[in-house]
């Protein structure tokens, strides 16, 4: 039996309402923090991460995250003044009742700030300073993603994994549950992938392994060797 009229017109009313309801994008934070606008068009790491999935993390996470920030800064105005890596790196010295709402928010703001900044490219592999590092200090660009991979896979729940840099440029693996970062240990992130399930879920629902591996396919290369530089350079924020 071939499709009724109202189902026909019931699909039709979902596919027209369904784009609406994710692309709205709600009002801009206000406060000390912004929210920084993606660096290229929201599917401009297709096929690997949708547009959908991008539009929704960007406009709709990360922008709550810094909300959050702004909300737990009111009347701080010696913290709200502070840099984002600053005020993580001081988060001992904050006052306990706004705290734990600095951690996650700032964060948050600090990891996606950073998470953005390293995708919008075409993979491939590093070049330059950064290759002679991977190869240094990871074994090599196969090694550091096997085991980039292995640790995304083996942080529980909600986190991220990142390769840190220091200023002499050397390179370690690290993982963090939640929104925790190096920052708040005063170290710097040259890059990071983000395995909290709403980086992922529409595209590769469970299957955290298939984009963590799609992930290295939309790497820009060229600002992980700006980034490289600045920390070098000690100028690396987020």
């Amino acid at each position: 039996m071939g499709p009724t009229r109202r189902n026909i017109l019931g699909a039709a009313l979902l596919a027209a309402a369904a784009p609406r309801a994710w692309a709205q994008t709600p009002a801009p934070p206000t406060g000390p923090h912004s929210l920084p606008p993606l660096p290229y068009a929201p599917d401009a790491n297709e096929p690997h991460i949708d547009a959908q999935t991008m539009t929704l993390h960007h406009d709709r996470h990360h922008a709550a995250y810094i909300t959050n920030l702004n909300a737990a800064l009111k009347d701080q105005g010696t913290l709200a003044a502070l840099p984002v890596p600053d005020l993580l790196a001081r988060l001992p010295e904050t006052p306990e009742a706004i705290r734990t709402a600095l951690r996650n928010n700032a964060g948050g703001h600090a990891n996606h700030s950073m998470f953005w900044s390293v995708m919008g490219g075409k993979g491939g592999l590093p070049t330059g300073a950064v290759a002679a590092a991977v190869d240094r200090d990871l074994g090599g660009t196969d090694a550091m993603r096997a085991a980039f991979s292995r640790m995304g896979l083996a942080q529980f729940g909600s986190g991220w994994v990142f390769i840190t840099v220091d200023r002499d440029g050397k390179l370690a693996l690290a993982a963090r549950p939640n929104q925790d970062t190096p920052l708040m240990e005063g170290g710097r992130v040259l890059l990071g992938n983000d395995v909290w399930e709403h980086a992922y879920y529409l595209k590769y629902q469970n299957r955290r392994a298939d984009y963590l591996a799609a992930w290295w396919n939309v790497v820009n290369w060229d600002a992980v060797a700006r980034r490289y530089e600045q920390a070098k350079a000690g100028t690396l924020g987020v």
